[in-house]
């Protein structure tokens, strides 16, 4: 799984991503980022 990073501002591999559900019911996914360690979330592709 795939986010964009913001502090490195490029794209990257989501570390340790888990699949979420958001309160409206969309699939999301979260993890860190394996270069800078900042938190990536990505919505949708649970």
């Amino acid at each position: 799984m795939e986010g964009y990073c913001f502090k490195c501002r490029t794209k990257r591999e989501i570390k340790d991503a888990q699949a979420v559900t958001l309160k409206n019911g969309r699939p999301a996914n979260h993890g860190v980022c394996p270069t800078c360690g900042t938190k990536i979330f990505r919505i949708g592709k649970a």
